[in-house]
């Protein structure tokens, strides 16, 4: 019996597919997994090429775009294996990928989420900007991972190839155990796109689970396929998402002086970008403060229940430190000079 689906959501992404299909079909055993394309209401030739060039994928259609995060809490409704790997449509998958991980989280049921060393596909000796060998965040929710620190990638010389614990899986490929996955609520449909992994895995490691990085499985993440790094937009999601993840989990004694400090930063930010004079982006961090602001007493019943169903406040690995300070200012721009 199978026990995975591997499920790469789509929207209007025909090439994409026609490019990272294959590998997934090619070095995903099927007795082990099914590969799923799930299109989010494409208007291009998204599904007919699915159906046509990929007879063995299966196809689940959805009418309407509905985002990252709640186009996956749909297709929790359209699988029933005990595990989904939630894989973006730019990633080219290794032979014997599945294995290892579905190996790991097999032998420990503590265990509800892990990622795969994440390469760059354009460079690949490179780490991928997008979860590399697993992420951590700092005291303010700044994230980093093994082998990438703000837009500083590694060269991958095996130095993080032992599993490890970490703070969050990279949602560009996360093997997720569906049941607790619905359990904890899935990813948050508000924040649409952005952070929402974050978000998912504090929640899942607040109550108790634990999440790891399984470098033995290896992929390469092509990253930045939908928005580009320096877009306004993502600028702008990734700020209001960080925000709203920080109100939605932080412990109550904690929030007021971590959010202060928040605020600072977000600023100077904004100068950053206005010397840069890229106002674009400036503008994008200025509206995301606003609009988190305005959308947050919306998040008040979610907060709530975070903190009623959290076992551990005090969490491992969201380090004590500003990573802003640690890189910028003394130049540790790698993972191994941050946390020793």
């Amino acid at each position: 019996m199978r026990k995975v689906s591997v499920v790469i959501l789509n929207w209007n992404g025909a090439e994409m597919l026609r490019t990272f299909l294959p590998s997934v079909v090619k070095y995903t055993n099927p007795e082990l997994a099914e590969v799923c394309v799930a299109d989010n209401g494409s208007t291009d030739n998204s599904v007919d090429i699915v159906r046509d060039e990929f007879p063995s994928v299966r196809l689940i259609s959805f009418k309407e775009n509905y985002g990252f995060a709640e186009g996956y809490n749909k297709v929790m409704d359209n699988v029933a294996t005990d595990y989904v790997v939630l894989l973006n449509s730019d990633v080219e998958v290794t032979e014997g990928w599945i294995e290892p991980i579905l190996s790991y989280m097999e032998s420990h049921k503590d265990v509800a989420a892990c990622q795969p060393k994440i390469l760059n596909y354009h460079d690949k000796k490179k780490f991928e900007y997008a979860g590399a060998s697993g992420g951590y965040i700092d005291k303010y929710g700044y994230p980093f991972c093994r082998g990438r620190v703000f837009d500083s990638l590694e060269t991958d010389n095996g130095q993080y190839d032992t599993p490890a614990d970490i703070f969050w899986a990279s949602g560009a490929a996360m093997f997720v155990r569906r049941d607790v996955y619905v359990a904890v609520g899935g990813l948050d449909p508000k924040f649409f796109a952005h952070m929402e992994e974050i978000d998912l895995c504090w929640r899942l490691l607040s109550r108790g689970y634990r999440l790891v990085c399984i470098p033995e499985s290896k992929v390469y993440h092509v990253g930045g396929a939908t928005l580009k790094k320096e877009n306004p937009k993502k600028t702008y999601l990734n700020f209001r998402n960080n925000l709203l993840m920080m109100y939605k989990n932080l412990p109550s004694d904690e929030l007021r002086k971590v959010m202060i400090v928040r605020c600072f930063l977000d600023y100077l930010a904004v100068v950053f970008y206005i010397l840069k004079f890229d106002f674009s982006n400036a503008s994008a961090v200025v509206k995301a403060r606003k609009d988190y602001s305005f959308m947050r007493k919306d998040f008040k019943s979610l907060r709530d229940e975070n903190l009623r169903q959290t076992k551990w406040s005090k969490l491992k690995f969201r380090y004590d430190f500003s990573l802003i300070l640690q890189s910028k200012i003394f130049g540790k721009t790698t993972y191994s000079r941050l946390v020793k």
